[in-house]
This record gives C-alpha cells, structure tokens and sequence, in this order.
C-alpha cells in the first residue's frame, strides 16, 4: 500500500470511528432521556385490573381500599378501573386499553395468569409497570403483592385435622380445590396436602371451575353419591364461596350434624356460617395490607422509582420479582372480633342480622 492509499484508508478510518462514536453518544443521550421521562413527580394514572365480581373480596373491599390507599398517597392521581367478570380476552383487552391510554402503571389481578402473559409483556415494552395483584401474573411483571398462599392452604389443613380430632381416619375428606388457571390454587391445595397428607384419607378431589358455588356445589353433590353419605367426615373447601355450594348440598344430601367444612376470604356469609357452626373456619387476610403493598409498588414504579426487593419471588417466566407477602389468620367464633370486625370489614350489627341473634349471643358477638 503506498502512502497515499494509507492516508486515505486512515482518514476513512478516522470517520468511521467518529460516526460510531457520535452514535453511541446519541443512544447514551437517548437512554438517559428516557429515564428522565420516567421520574414523574406529578399526578399519575394508575389502571386497576380485578378479574372477576362473583367473589365479594373484589367489589366490597380490594377495589375501594386500593382507591382510597391510592388517594391518601397522591390526591391528583387518577385510577381507571374494570373488572373481566372471569373472562381472560375480555381482560386481555382491557389491558390492550390501558396501554393505549398510556397509563403510569397498572395493577392487575389476572383472570388466568398464563394467557396474561403476552399482555403483560405489551405493557411492560411500552415501559408501563405491571404490578401483579393477589395472583402471580407470568410476564414481565415489575412487583407483586398477595398473601402468603401455602401457608393459607397450611391453614385451612390445620384447621380441618383440629375439626376432625380422632375422627381423621374414620372416613373420606372431600377435597374442594380452587380453579386451575389461578396459581394460587395450586398453592392453596399444596399447603393443605403437607398438613393433610398420611393423617386423612382423601376420597375425592375437584379443582372448581372459577371458584363458582353451583360447581363446587356439584361436585359435592356427586362426592356424596359416589362415596355414600357415612362416609364422608370433613370437607376441605379453597374458599367461603365454594364452602357455601358444598354446604347446600351436604344439606340436601340429609347431613345433621354437618362435617367441618373449611373456607377462605371471610365473605360475610361465610362469616355468618362460621357464627352458626355451619361452616368450620375461614381465612382472613387484611385486604388492607394488601392494597396498601400494591398502592405503594404502583406509586413508587409509575415515579420510576425502585421498590423494596428484600424479599423476592419466582414465576414460571420471570425471577426475582420484588414481593411483599402477607401473614393469613385462621378466622374461627373465638377471633371475629379482632379480625374482620376490629379491621373495620363488618360491624357486629351487620354479621348479627336477627336471622343469627341467638348464635351471635353464644359467640359472643354482641
């Protein structure tokens, strides 16, 4: 090469390097712009995503407590809300929406937490984050808030063996499991099996289909005439609606004394249930603290801000999510008082119609 192909491949050389330099400066300066864009001190949006309004939890206290914690931590902060009613397209587009309405964040407690993932995935490109609320959406999902789910399970199997005392073994527990497409179900079922496992026999066992009473309701209807009415000494139920199906039809089926039947979400009528002895226990969780956690994740990430990552969980397509778990309590006659009453969920007046006077008087709910 002679001197002046070297002078002309050095000054190419030069430019190019120049250019690439340019551009990597422009990227870094396009980063930063972004991240800048993301620290918001103003108002924000915040998109509220409930899955279903057949269970009493999701109308009577998630969504007004995640929209007064909301408030009380930002007054100009707007929340737009929707509930699927258990349809997953139906909330797959309303994810889509609240993309387009290009909110801060959004809390989503998903109807199926697998079909969710690619809608979580949109949002979290568009730079909107996911916080996932009570079930573990899979996708990219920036924090996530729930109870602490096994140990509900743990619980409610607890719970049933005291019911059952020496009569454990004596007969067949039905198992009345909560839907499969909600990941806690899972957990809610394996929590109890490490209780209940080799100390009862377990002779039927149903996953309900969207938690629905007249499922559970069927599938105890045919528990009963599959295993023969004095066969059948306690029922484990994932949650109070499911609880009340299974106690229809043990009524129907001419059960007098009812078996122990177990329960979840401390729904009113579960409440009552437990006052009178139909129903054996329920589990409380403070709705709360609950909303409380997934207000302050949303606030903190639409802000831009990093949450508490002192405790983390996995899901089947990310690790590592940033999780605040809270502690469930068994709810039986002896605590109403200082669970759902003291927490301000019901007044004793409310749970003590004169329909349950005289249980009330005998638990001491006065």
């Amino acid at each position: 090469m002679n001197a002046t192909m070297r002078r002309v491949a050095l000054a190419a050389s030069v430019v190019s390097m120049t250019v690439a330099l340019a551009a990597c400066g422009s990227a870094k300066e396009a980063d930063s712009g972004k991240k800048d864009e993301k620290k918001k001190t103003g108002p924000l949006t915040i998109g509220l995503l409930l899955p279903e309004d057949q269970t009493a939890r999701y109308e009577n206290f998630d969504r007004p407590y995640l929209t007064k914690k909301v408030k009380a931590l930002c007054a100009e902060c707007k929340i737009l809300y929707v509930n699927a009613k258990s349809d997953t397209s139906v909330q797959q587009q309303q994810v889509d929406s609240m993309i387009t309405k290009k909110v801060d964040a959004i809390i989503l407690d998903s109807v199926d937490s697998k079909s969710i993932a690619s809608s979580v995935r949109k949002a979290d490109e568009d730079g909107i984050p996911v916080v996932a609320y009570d079930r573990l959406a899979e996708g990219p999902v920036s924090a996530y808030t729930s109870f602490d789910n096994e140990t509900v399970g743990k619980v409610q199997g607890q719970a049933l063996l005291e019911a059952l005392g020496d009569k454990a073994k004596s007969g067949k527990v039905v198992m009345l499991n909560g839907w499969e497409a909600d990941p806690n179900a899972a957990l809610f079922k394996k929590g109890a099996m490490s209780v209940l496992k080799g100390k009862v026999n377990v002779g039927k066992s149903y996953d309900i289909d969207r938690w629905l009473a007249d499922k559970a309701n069927e599938a105890m209807t045919g528990a009963i005439s599959s295993l023969g009415k004095k066969n059948i000494v306690g029922v484990y139920s994932a949650n109070d609606s499911m609880a009340g199906g299974a106690i229809t039809a043990l009524k129907s089926g001419g059960f007098n004394p009812l078996p122990p039947v177990t329960g979840q979400d401390a729904e009113l009528e579960g409440v009552r249930r437990v006052v009178t002895g139909e129903q054996y226990m329920s589990v409380y969780k403070s709705y709360l603290d609950e909303a409380a956690a997934a207000a302050e994740m949303a606030i903190a990430l639409g802000r831009g801000e990093k949450v508490n990552e002192s405790n983390t969980v996995d899901s089947p397509t990310t690790k590592h999510i940033p999780a605040t778990l809270i502690t469930p309590i068994s709810l039986t006659k002896k605590n109403i008082k200082d669970t759902v009453v003291k927490d301000g969920n019901y007044t004793v007046a409310q749970i003590c119609t004169a329909k349950y006077k005289a249980a009330c008087d005998a638990a001491g709910l006065k």
